[in-house]
């Protein structure tokens, strides 16, 4: 793993293998996400990919959604879209009032 900063705790990117001790999930789980357009790795083949700040964070919610919910990987994808044109829409919403 790559440290943001000597000072900083917060991770830059995470190789496959860190990313799935991450999401306590198997490869297999990981490249169906990559599959499905859930997770955008850095890298041409899955011995470089590395996934940064908003691909770890999809993959964290990711995991939740599956392991808490049973939700499969396309209803996975699917979620993570809503929530993020929610949340645009929730950040557009807030604009209009502050005016």
């Amino acid at each position: 793993m790559k440290k943001a900063t000597s000072r900083s705790d917060l991770v830059d990117t995470l190789s496959l293998e860190d990313l799935c001790r991450f999401c306590q999930a198997d490869q297999a789980w990981v490249i169906e996400l990559v599959e499905h357009g859930v997770l955008e790795p850095d890298g041409t083949t899955t011995k470089n990919w590395h996934f940064r700040g908003k691909s770890i964070a999809r993959a964290k919610k990711a995991r939740r959604l599956n392991r808490d919910l049973g939700i499969n990987v396309a209803g996975v994808a699917l979620v993570l879209d809503l929530l993020e044109e929610r949340d645009a829409v929730l950040r557009r919403l807030a604009q209009h009032e502050v005016m």
